[in-house]
């Protein structure tokens, strides 16, 4: 998946409080739906979202699943917004210089 599809699923407040859940290792549904004020289909629903944005793998065990992070979909995020980052700190580097030799916007 691609880091739109990554961003669109976290735009969701439910949905990033998931993904915080699971920074500590895979749980099943049961163990995510505790405390969120969302029925467990909907966290279903929510679980769906965000594998299908590739931001967490599914691994069958027993007659349960486990959800947990994906590192290779947080990584294509992670690359979006360090090449933001990169040009936020070159347009600041720009205008760091362009101050230095005196101009201005005005």
């Amino acid at each position: 998946m691609n880091y739109e599809d990554a961003i669109v699923a976290l735009a969701d407040p439910t949905r990033r409080t998931i993904i915080d859940k699971l920074r500590g290792g895979g749980l099943p549904v049961g163990a995510i739906a505790e405390g969120l004020p969302v029925s467990r289909p909907a966290v279903s629903q929510h679980l769906r979202v965000l594998s299908d944005a590739g931001l967490l793998h599914v691994t069958p065990k027993g007659n349960k699943r486990l959800y947990s992070i994906a590192p290779e979909g947080v990584d294509s995020l992670r690359r979006y917004l360090d090449s933001l980052w990169d040009d936020a700190l070159a347009a600041f580097a720009r205008a760091a210089e362009d101050q230095a030799k005196g101009k201005t916007d005005e």
